[in-house]
């Protein structure tokens, strides 16, 4: 991330030594004999990394290249053991162990480049994977809203910006990256408040701007369900991502039920019945709590992940709050091989951004 580069160097050159020494095999031996836990990888997006000086939506967004994502599964296929979630869930229902340096490999959202770049290298591969998709995007094709919230941002020629709720008011930065960073902030403060306040500032903004997300440009698209029917008919698996992709802990108790259970009823409906598997959108400590864990469980799901960093030592006490591991498109891949070898030394901090941005929060060891 260009906001942490320095951190990102760091971890970058000790993963880069770890990996290029020889020493990561014996290290992930010795720790698959004493930590026998469950490690989630968490993506958003596959593409080409653009220049931020054209790219106009969120770049945190891009988890990696695809030459990246091909060099990154071909690692865990040769030294880890990739698992299904639908795997992960029976084992947890017979109380059967894992198998040694079990792996997930999950996405959140539902970004089409999911569908023509990321499923034909697993394809391929024959790596299992999860695609955690909002339904309601599905349904209707618009594009993400904090996604279009930063381009809105980023494209707007207001010369000035209004956000009374969260306290801002203030010309608008000339600069793009200037744009980018105030972007950063406001994707990161208007998580305090209720996701149909959130939902508000969204669309006044689209209103006095002029800029409807009616019409979706090609590289904010989400998936269609006839992609999703063809990724689930070559074995890979469709989870729930939320309908609106809201903070569920932000929603009042009955919409927040009724996401739950709607995304549900969709997924059931456009693809076929299967295993229930949920991803809380943004997925950090302010985004599901003990009644979306409840109404989780009630609506038929067999497990969740959230966003908090992290790995999963006894999957069976946070069954419904599965920690994963997040990867940026800083990432090299000797830090993604030492990251998956050593988690808690080498991860991310991150909690209450999608992907991640530093907080309050630490990675969870």
């Amino acid at each position: 991330m260009e906001g942490d580069g320095r951190a990102s160097g760091i971890r970058g050159r000790l993963g880069d030594l770890c990996y290029s020494s020889g020493l990561l095999h014996s290290l992930q031996r010795v720790r698959s004999w004493w930590q026998k836990d469950l490690r989630i990888l968490a993506y958003h997006r596959i593409m080409p990394i653009p220049d931020p000086a054209t790219y106009d939506f969120d770049l945190e967004l891009i988890s990696t290249s695809p030459e990246r994502f091909r060099e990154q599964m071909r690692l865990l296929k040769q030294r880890f053991q990739p698992v299904r979630l639908t795997d992960v869930a029976a084992a947890l229902e017979a109380g059967d162990p894992l198998p040694p340096d079990a792996v997930a490999v999950t996405f959140d959202d539902g970004y089409d480049d999911n569908y023509r770049i990321a499923a034909p290298i697993l394809t391929e591969l024959g790596i299992p994977a999860t695609f955690f998709v909002s339904t309601g995007h599905i349904d209707s094709g618009r594009p993400f809203s904090y996604d279009w919230l930063v381009h809105m941002l980023l494209r707007t020629g207001s010369p000035s910006l209004q956000l009374p709720e969260l306290g801002i008011d203030m010309a608008m930065p000339a600069d793009r990256q200037a744009r980018r960073d105030l972007a950063g902030r406001i994707l990161l403060e208007m998580k305090d408040l209720s996701a149909l306040a959130q939902s508000a500032l969204i669309q006044r903004l689209e209103n006095d701007w002029r800029m409807p997300s009616d019409v979706t440009p090609d590289e904010c698209r989400p998936m269609t369900w006839q992609q999703l029917r063809e990724m689930r008919a070559a074995g890979l698996e469709v989870g729930s991502h939320g309908v609106h992709h809201r903070m569920l802990a932000k929603l009042p108790d009955d919409e927040m039920e009724r996401e739950v259970r709607e995304s549900k009823a969709t997924l059931d409906r456009e693809l076929g019945r299967m295993p229930g598997l949920m991803s809380y959108p943004v997925g950090g400590d302010r985004a599901f709590n003990d009644r979306v864990v409840r109404a989780t469980r009630d609506a038929g799901f067999d497990l969740a992940c959230c966003y908090i960093c992290g790995t999963n030592p006894s999957p069976a006490s946070n069954r419904f709050s599965l920690y994963r591991l997040p990867v940026e498109r800083m990432m090299g891949l000797g830090w993604f091989a030492t990251m998956l070898t050593l988690p808690s030394l080498m991860s991310y901090q991150t909690v209450s951004r999608e992907p991640a941005v530093q907080s309050e929060d630490a990675c969870t060891p």
